[in-house]
């Protein structure tokens, strides 16, 4: 890809996997409105195919590949949602898929990417070392790397779901998402400064990983020492991607943060409010709009994914 990502991007990828994921719903809950102070457009992507907006850019990253490269495989490295979806992608496109993912990874991730026919390899891989063993793994075995967010492909098709957002809410003042390695914010960020550029966007991680708001106020990427300790287990990433932090960079507003225990009490919040099972990640803006990190009088957010497993699901009830 040539020039500066933009919602031009987002745009041919909302084209080129039409039919292949789902327009998810835009949920909305006065009794939601009343406790956080303000109105919420919640995107449902918790209801998307695999159950997290995942599928988007695993669909564009794959479909934008010649037909001989999905068929002699490709290689992800995900703690869940991401190798779903390019599991799924891969299945439905003629292609193989190979998925890294750490030890530890959430146990319905890991029994979907299987089940979605990709093979699983999680022997001596780690939080810290998973970027590096994808890397020499999909060397050794010709592979096309996937990347679940320094990918331009994948963060365009990411970008879909606030295309969709803004077409069904088009007066939002404020954009939340969770950030994570940052595919999704700035496939956001893209879409929608292209779109509203009076809109502000902003992401939301969790306060023991950091990283990204630190980089956005450095100004250069900052990584996390060590694999963060966070129930929000779909942004447990190092580091922001170098592709996501260009974007990052240039069109978000701002990154806030907050604790898990805020976390907890915001998904307990949604469960109860709105009646949709969605994962911890999936409530970070939520909290950030609870706890007053972040605010706005019309706000669009994006319930980022549904794979919540029993044993989580429980831990978060106690």
């Amino acid at each position: 890809m040539t020039g500066t990502f933009s919602v031009a991007d987002v745009e041919r990828a909302a084209a080129r996997i039409a039919g292949r994921v789902h327009r998810t719903p835009v949920l909305t809950s006065r009794l939601l409105d009343r406790e956080l102070g303000c109105s919420v457009a919640a995107k449902g992507e918790h209801l998307q195919r695999v159950g997290a907006f995942k599928a988007r850019g695993a669909f564009n990253a794959l479909l934008a590949l010649d037909p001989a490269a999905r068929a002699a495989g490709v290689l992800a490295v995900s703690s869940g949602n991401h190798g779903q979806a390019v599991a799924l992608a891969a299945a439905e496109t003629g292609g193989r898929a190979v998925v890294v993912m750490p030890a530890g990874s959430n146990p319905a991730k890991v029994a979907a990417t299987r089940a979605y026919g990709a093979e699983v390899v999680m022997a001596g891989v780690t939080g810290e070392n998973r970027e590096r063993f994808a890397a020499e793994l999909a060397a050794a075995r010709g592979l096309r790397l996937v990347h679940p967010f320094d990918d331009h492909d994948v963060m365009a098709g990411q970008g879909t779901a606030a295309l969709e957002l803004l077409e069904e809410a088009p007066d939002l003042d404020l954009v939340l998402v969770p950030v994570g390695g940052g595919g999704l914010i700035a496939g956001t960020a893209a879409a929608v400064k292209g779109r509203s550029p009076g809109t502000r966007v902003v992401g939301v991680e969790p306060a023991a990983a950091a990283d990204a708001q630190a980089s956005l106020r450095a100004g250069r990427r900052i990584p996390l020492p060590a694999a963060p300790a966070t129930i929000a287990d779909g942004v447990r990433s190092l580091c922001v991607g170098e592709r996501p932090f260009e974007v990052i960079r240039r069109l978000v507003d701002d990154i806030v943060t907050v604790t898990d225990a805020e976390l907890l009490d915001a998904l307990a919040l949604c469960w109860s409010r709105t009646k949709q099972l969605v994962e911890p990640t999936a409530a970070l803006p939520l909290a950030a709009l609870q706890t007053g990190a972040a605010r706005g009088r019309r706000v669009g957010v994006v319930l980022t994914g549904g794979n919540v497993d029993t044993a989580t699901l429980a831990s978060c009830l106690v």
